[in-house]
């Protein structure tokens, strides 16, 4: 299946990317992976208050094959086995080390035993804090759906979209 998703990066002047970057951050849900957002809503608030080192970011399209990932969002029997093999290894790092796993350590006991090679990549739902995106208060009725590409030959394409300022400005107030 095909998506239709953004990719968000810093603003680093006139020049555009020809290719997303993958992210590497300790942070990052997935580890190491390309990540995009479904909604060009999402990718932009995340412009807004991630991207903010020069003031502005980028937004990028693509179309991502989606054939062989984890979708923990919208297939039960993924997130199924997703969410009981996440609550199995807290489980065990808690009754054997005593302590909370990071999100870097689950990621990387998930890369370390290679339960990520048989998936192209995951298509997960973030917790959103944007509240400006609700008609209702205090009831997040959209998912904010993102994806954590590891295989980047599904990445079919990559076009600029636009660039916005990240200091308060959001263009979908």
């Amino acid at each position: 299946m095909d998506r239709i998703c953004y990719h968000t990066q810093e603003c680093r002047g006139t020049e555009k990317l020809e290719k997303p970057v993958a992210c590497k951050r300790d942070d990052a849900w997935f580890g190491e992976a390309y990540y995009f957002w479904e909604s060009i809503e999402d990718s932009d608030f995340w412009g807004k208050v991630s991207k903010k080192a020069t003031g502005k970011y980028d937004v990028y399209k693509s179309t991502v094959n989606t054939y062989d990932f984890l979708d923990t969002v919208f297939n039960e029997k993924h997130y199924k086995v997703w969410s009981s093999s996440i609550e199995k290894l807290a489980l065990k790092f808690k009754m054997e080390l005593g302590k909370e796993l990071s999100l870097k350590e689950l990621s990387d006991y998930f890369k370390n035993k290679g339960l990520y090679k048989t998936v192209d990549g995951v298509v997960f739902q973030d917790i959103s804090s944007n509240e400006s995106h609700y008609l209702i208060k205090g009831m997040q009725y959209k998912k904010r759906i993102q994806l954590a590409v590891f295989n980047k030959l599904t990445i079919k394409d990559f076009v600029y979209l636009h660039t916005d300022k990240s200091n308060g400005y959001d263009r979908y107030k």
